[in-house]
């Protein structure tokens, strides 16, 4: 998995008074757990952006300006609820050793024949939970759809790996192709169109039947 180097300082004081001021310095306050204990330490805001902001999901490499450094995952952040700005970041300590659990992003790939015969493709999972190693944690799940026909589905079972473990139940639906509300009217005027051309000629015979013989 890709990584952002978070450049940051550790933090003298923790309280609310220094908190704030960081905050107005243009910095988010952050915590890094899994050592042996807690790490304060803050970053500039802008820092955070392609960590936060992007759809992607990405490690963190953490350089202290003492020249400590930390690998690490993004735990837990908390936005302004007016400004949206970053109050606050948790961090978790990477150990190459232990196994760690992610969102990672499912990546569609291929071209599904149920949508190119006018399906309508639902993707309820945009991420999924998975447990791994950090050095096998991929930057994305691919779910191939080349093979959905119109009422086909796509399970999480078909998205397995040596590599990761994917942590929801087996009949999670990842992606599936539904007739389209366009189809089905269509094929509805069509059935109308043919029943009406029916009736017609049903018409037609009877007043042809009942029509008198020509001298």
């Amino acid at each position: 998995m890709k990584s952002i180097t978070i450049k940051g300082s550790k933090r003298e004081s923790v309280g609310k008074a220094a908190t704030k001021a960081l905050r107005n310095a243009g910095k988010v306050p952050c915590v890094l757990y899994g050592g042996d204990q807690a790490l304060h330490f803050s970053a500039e805001e802008l820092s955070f952006s392609k960590l936060v902001y992007t759809p992607n999901v990405y490690t963190a490499s953490i350089e202290l300006e003492n020249g400590e450094k930390f690998e690490a995952i993004l735990q837990d952040i908390q936005f302004h609820p007016v400004s949206d700005k970053i109050l606050h970041i948790d961090f978790y300590q990477l150990d190459q050793a232990k196994e760690v659990t992610m969102e990672i992003p499912v990546r569609l790939i291929g071209n599904s024949p149920g949508v190119m015969a006018g399906g309508n493709l639902r993707n309820p999972y945009r991420k999924l939970k998975v447990r791994a190693l950090p050095a096998n944690l991929p930057d994305f799940i691919n779910a191939d759809i080349s093979k959905l026909k119109i009422g086909d589905k796509l399970y999480v079972t078909e998205l397995a790996s040596d590599e990761f473990s994917i942590l929801h139940p087996e009949n999670t639906v990842v992606a599936q192709v539904r007739v389209s509300r366009l189809v089905v009217a269509a094929e509805g005027e069509d059935e109308d169109e043919d029943e009406a051309a029916e009736g017609a000629e049903g018409a037609e015979a009877s007043a042809e039947e009942g029509a008198p013989a020509a001298e």
